[in-house]
């Protein structure tokens, strides 16, 4: 296999590698696996596909997303060679314009794209959905999170305080990546949800703010936990309330929340229904600051003026997605979207045989 990336001679050191790298602003800050020839062949031999071939232009400066550079970056995150199909999954669905990949980008908000792997895949390769799959730990979580982060930055050219324009950064921007808890679940997965087969395996790319916990240790029915879901959610400084017509809101459920909220007869569907029509703060409480008048707001919300009124976080019930994931605990999470992405899925195809 022929590459065409140019080839930088450095002294044989991680510690001259990673200064090396760091000079020229080609990491994270956090030290690098270098991307050797041999490194690089290897991960591009685990997926079908041409080096040179482009999955599209990367905003916000939209260099060319090859095969080659998607590798090099993969290589540098830590990613085994089967983790690279997932990576590519997942530029892909970013490139959806749904998703409003420069968007995310460039934006002031602390978002990033969070990478949920569905299907049989996510157990071949170790991806944790279970205690702590949002945190450290997990080889693949870790670094295919990383992966994208490095390719947003290298190839898409998102760098802080550049054209990645967030005020504080998230630490989801790091690395972001998790895997379904689908055993755990009691209803459908996710995937299985948009259609796909059981045995498939998909990406799910979400750009979303890191999880905000919702702490409910007390609930013995489902109400009493979506209750304190939908509380969670709805937040005057929230951004889900600026651009109603695409926001979107992920819930998390952990599994003995899930369990608890399912023993009580709730259907998926029926969970959406309820964070749709409890996750709401009234009109006098939108005026006191956050987003309020913002010239994106619907014009029947502009129309209100009743203070009393409880006006949504997003327009439907449809746009609440609800995974499992977690382990042991009365936890769950919330995490809001950027108001300006959607959702994207994308399965597996470039599985090598």
């Amino acid at each position: 296999m022929t590459l065409r990336s140019q080839v930088l001679e450095l002294p044989d050191s991680p510690e001259a590698v990673f200064q090396a790298f760091c000079e020229r602003e080609w990491c994270d800050g956090l030290p690098i696996i270098p991307p050797t020839p041999e490194r690089v062949e290897a991960m591009l031999a685990s997926v079908a596909g041409d080096a040179e071939e482009s999955l599209g232009p990367l905003p916000p400066l939209w260099r060319e997303a090859t095969l080659e550079k998607l590798a090099v970056n993969s290589v540098m995150a830590g990613c085994l060679p089967e983790f690279f199909p997932v990576v590519l999954a997942a530029v892909e669905a970013m490139l959806d314009p749904a998703f409003n990949l420069y968007g995310v980008q460039a934006t002031t908000h602390p978002v990033a794209p969070l990478l949920i792997l569905n299907g049989p895949y996510a157990r071949t390769i170790g991806m944790q959905s279970g205690a702590g799959c949002f945190g450290p730990g997990f080889r693949a979580n870790a670094t295919i999170g990383r992966a994208l982060r490095l390719i947003l930055m290298n190839v898409g050219g998102g760098w802080p305080g550049g054209h990645d324009m967030a005020t504080h950064g998230s630490p989801a921007k790091y690395s972001y990546a998790i895997a379904e808890n689908e055993s755990a679940s009691p209803w459908a997965s996710h995937h299985v949800e948009l259609g796909y087969a059981a045995n498939q395996s998909v990406v799910t790319v979400f750009g979303g703010e890191a999880p905000h916990n919702v702490n409910d240790h007390v609930s013995t029915r489902a109400a009493g936990i979506l209750h304190t879901a939908s509380d969670t959610a709805a937040t005057l400084g929230s951004n889900v309330k600026w651009y109603l017509s695409q926001s979107q809101l992920l819930i998390v459920l952990g599994p003995e929340h899930a369990a608890t909220i399912a023993a009580d007869g709730f259907s998926k569907d029926d969970v959406k229904v309820f964070v749709f029509e409890h996750a709401r703060l009234p009109l006098g409480t939108l005026k006191l600051g956050g987003m309020w008048g913002i010239q994106e707001w619907p014009d029947w919300m502009l129309a209100v003026t009743d203070d009393r009124a409880l006006l949504p976080s997003v327009a439907s019930p449809e746009e609440i997605l609800v995974v499992v994931a977690g382990g042991a605990g009365k936890h769950s999470a919330v995490v809001p979207n950027c108001t300006f992405s959607r959702a994207v899925h994308r399965p597996l195809t470039r599985l090598r045989a």
